[in-house]
């Protein structure tokens, strides 16, 4: 199994970036997906979820109307579009899935600073 994240970097504020993580290994289309985000000295929080099919999200209140979760089962990917973004969006942001949520990706460095 595995997860592999992109698009992450340095951005400033009010800037977007888009996070990829591509999923191999099972069965992508059968669960549902989910982003985290760690920043330095906080702990891991979930940012948005998006089940198997794609036809529900949640998000973190603070990235409500900011970030979109979505995928495409074609490609076994699932995307963060992030815009608006703020200094305290900085984090490593992390994919993660699998039936028990237990699979997990190395994670992406997303800065946004002026």
């Amino acid at each position: 199994v595995q997860l592999v994240e992109s698009g992450g970097g340095l951005v400033q504020p009010g800037g977007s970036l888009r996070l990829s993580c591509a999923a191999s290994g099972f069965t992508f289309s059968s669960y549902g997906m989910r982003w985290y985000r760690q920043a330095p000295g906080k702990e891991r929080e979930l940012v948005a979820g998006i089940t198997s099919t794609g036809g529900s999200a949640v998000y973190l209140d603070s990235v409500k109307g900011r970030f979109t979760i979505s995928r495409d089962n074609a490609k076994n990917t699932v995307y963060l579009q992030m815009n608006s973004l703020k200094p305290e969006d900085t984090a490593v942001y992390y994919c993660n899935g699998g039936r028990r949520y237990d699979y997990w990706g190395q994670g992406t460095q997303v800065t946004v600073s002026s």
